[in-house]
């Protein structure tokens, strides 16, 4: 399994990211299904769908390092948990990567995507008048990747329904690097919060970005 990032952010807190080169059957005989598993894997109409629901289980199962069986489930928001364990956890994947956060302590987001031009068109639909005012997202695609992976991963984060990209989530002014942090202001029903951000563009074009905060 080729684990292509990992880096541990805090004490009991980490992110690994996993390049998809493995086919079914070998994702398949490095995880322990149950039937309401299998039975879920079944309904899924394409492959590449099946290889990212294995590879983000298979990687969690390779962080945790244990060989029992993980039980991951949804709760009613689609907050991926697990059942009878400290860990707070969050996935995602895109095309031939798969994304794992683990802490111990900490609520966690992350999401990581493939740079595509097309996503200056949905730009209106997640960012504010003023965000796209900010020159280093306006009309930049990485810039715009940067604020969409920031607010899915607080999104994530939050793990409940109801919280609106353009409308909840305001991205503060940041300095576009390959690596780098920005800001953002949460409106949470608890109240305003603020988060800080970490994201990193890899060298085959994709984006990543992951929060660790407590939980609102």
């Amino acid at each position: 399994m080729p684990i292509v990032y990992n880096k541990n952010i805090e004490d009991h807190s980490a992110l690994a990211i996993w390049k998809i080169e493995e086919t079914e059957e070998e994702l398949f005989a490095g995880l322990q299904l149950k039937q309401h598993e299998l039975d879920l894997i079944a309904s899924f109409n394409n492959g590449k769908r099946l290889l990212h629901w294995l590879s983000t289980r298979l990687l969690l199962r390779t962080m945790l390092n244990t060989k029992d069986y993980i039980d991951c489930q949804f709760d009613e928001d689609g907050k991926p948990y697990l059942v009878n364990s400290e860990y707070h956890i969050s996935l995602s994947h895109s095309y031939d990567y798969a994304a794992v956060m683990i802490s111990k302590d900490f609520a966690c987001g992350v999401d990581i995507e493939l740079i595509k031009h097309k996503i200056k068109s949905i730009k209106h639909k997640f960012l504010s008048d003023v965000e796209l005012a900010q020159k280093q997202i306006g009309d930049n695609t990485e810039g715009l990747y940067v604020a969409w992976c920031a607010k899915e991963a607080i999104y994530k984060w939050h793990g409940k329904k109801g919280l609106e990209f353009k409308q909840h989530i305001h991205i503060k002014p940041f300095k576009l690097k390959p690596e780098g942090c920005l800001n953002a202001l949460v409106e949470l029903p608890t109240g305003t919060r603020e988060l800080a951000v970490n994201y990193f563009k890899t060298k085959d074009g994709y984006m990543l970005g992951y929060v660790l905060s407590t939980p609102d």
